[in-house]
């Protein structure tokens, strides 16, 4: 756990900001910032609307009777895909436009599941 923590803390943020000096000189400062702050709208109204649509569907399914276990798992990573977001930076930014694809999610929990079954017996 320790080095996850170290990965998140330390190592992140000066890779992010490594990419973001070679990006600025690649394509200029301005571009750099134009970049950074598109992502920012554009992140944002797709984290809204996803949000809203899995809020919806999980309303519907418990309205169903059913346990929206997927739903629920694709509105946390819908969350995470946000707070990837809101951080500034190339890396951090990608991370969370992967996450906003469906498929990408579906994908994720699936193999979560699939890794969880392996590790925990459930009891009746």
């Amino acid at each position: 756990m320790r080095w996850i923590l170290f990965v998140a803390f330390i190592v992140i943020p000066i890779a992010e900001i490594a990419l973001l000096i070679a990006f600025s000189q690649a394509v200029g400062i301005w571009w750099t910032i134009g970049l950074v702050v598109v992502t920012a709208f554009v992140g944002s109204w797709l984290v809204s609307r996803q949000g809203r649509d899995t809020i919806r569907a999980v309303r519907t399914e418990f309205e169903r009777g059913a346990f929206p276990a997927a739903s629920l798992a694709h509105g946390a990573m819908i969350l995470l895909a946000g707070a990837f977001l809101l951080t500034p930076g190339l890396l951090t930014d990608a991370t969370g436009f992967l996450l906003l694809i469906p498929a990408v999610r579906e994908a994720i929990r699936r193999w979560y599941v699939a890794r969880a079954a392996n590790r925990w017996t459930i009891v009746p």
